[in-house]
């Protein structure tokens, strides 16, 4: 019987979590009870969120406790089945973290249909991070044809998304991405309007160029130096949907310089801007339009994906460093085990 593996969250990271703070060690393959199933991981999902799960402080979810598996969604191949409704074979969407093997009750996963997609997507475009990107511009941002939308991390899994579905609505869509190579990605596959790289010396002039009219709408992935150049340019009501702030995410003190607080929320006021944390589980009544509107997007042609995909269970930790360093290029998995639908 193949032995498990997990990757166990030792120590809490104060930056950038490395082998101290994941640790893999050998487990026993679990065994299903009634009304459960043993479950194969077949692609590891790797996003930025898992990093505030490692934090010990208060957040809209439960952390990770010290000696616990690192969470993540994962698709996986059922090996044993209790439960009615599943067969050994099956492949589903579900949740078991950072290891090789789980149990889990059979109603909590969703089986998959690999006719109807890449079993893969149920992480990327069709799952969770193509929800955030949905709802976050549709139901937050509420955009209007003509109107100018700013994308930061344009080319990761949440930012292609929201551009390409702005873009429907009949918006002028600029990205924000830190290689040029992913500035391109985006303008040539995606139908950005523009993307800058943030990282170019003349990113302000540039952002002035491409948005001649202001921004209406700015889909916050980021933080940094994008937002503050985006908060110069927010016209008169604009909306910001705050969906992530990657670039603070490894910080262990508060940046050097003066407390900004008074004159932003000044901005706030004036501009009469609206901007919404949001988390998609909060909004799970608009999944399945969700899945219904991006299946036949995604059929028609109108919204295409870019997944990295690296091999290996061994090579989660170095990838989920290169997410938050910015080195994936679209939605990062892990490849764990053989895809039995290909």
């Amino acid at each position: 019987m193949e032995q498990n593996q997990q990757y166990i969250l030792a120590s809490r990271p104060p930056g950038m979590p490395d082998e101290n703070h994941l640790v893999i060690k050998d487990a026993p393959r679990p065994k299903p009870e009634d009304g459960q199933v043993l479950l194969k991981t077949i692609y590891l999902s790797l996003d930025p969120y898992m990093r505030g799960r490692m934090n010990a402080g208060a957040s809209y979810a439960k952390g990770v406790e010290i000696g616990d598996v690192m969470t993540g969604g994962t698709v996986s191949e059922v090996v044993e089945s209790r439960y009615d409704g599943l067969k050994a074979g099956d492949v589903v969407l579900s949740h078991n973290g950072w290891q090789r093997y789980a149990v889990a009750p059979g109603d909590s996963v969703r089986k998959l249909d690999p006719a109807e997609a890449p079993v893969s997507t149920a992480l990327g475009v069709m799952g969770m991070p193509g929800f955030t990107a949905y709802v976050g511009l549709l139901d937050l941002g509420l955009p209007k044809s003509g109107e100018t939308v700013v994308v930061s991390a344009a080319s990761g899994a949440v930012g292609q998304v929201v551009g390409q579905i702005a873009k429907l609505k009949g918006c002028r869509v600029v990205g924000v991405a830190g290689a040029d190579d992913k500035c391109r990605h985006v303008v040539d596959t995606y139908g950005f309007d523009a993307c800058i790289n943030y990282k170019d010396d003349d990113f302000e002039t540039q952002l002035d160029r491409a948005c001649p009219d202001g921004i209406d709408i700015y889909f916050e992935n980021v933080g940094g130096k994008v937002f503050d150049a985006v908060m110069k340019r927010v016209n008169d009501f604009a909306r910001i949907p705050v969906c992530g702030r990657i670039a603070h995410y490894n910080q262990t003190s508060l940046p050097e310089g003066p407390d900004r607080l008074i004159p932003f929320m000044g901005k706030v006021l004036i501009k009469r801007m609206t901007i919404r944390g949001f988390i998609q589980s909060d909004h799970l009544e608009r999944h399945p339009d969700f899945l219904k509107d991006m299946a036949a997007w995604i059929r028609d042609g109108k919204v295409q994906y870019q997944e990295d995909i690296v091999e290996g269970f061994e090579s989660a930790l170095l990838a989920f460093q290169g997410l938050l360093e910015g080195r994936n290029r679209g939605k990062m998995l892990v490849r764990v085990a053989d895809d039995p639908t290909l």
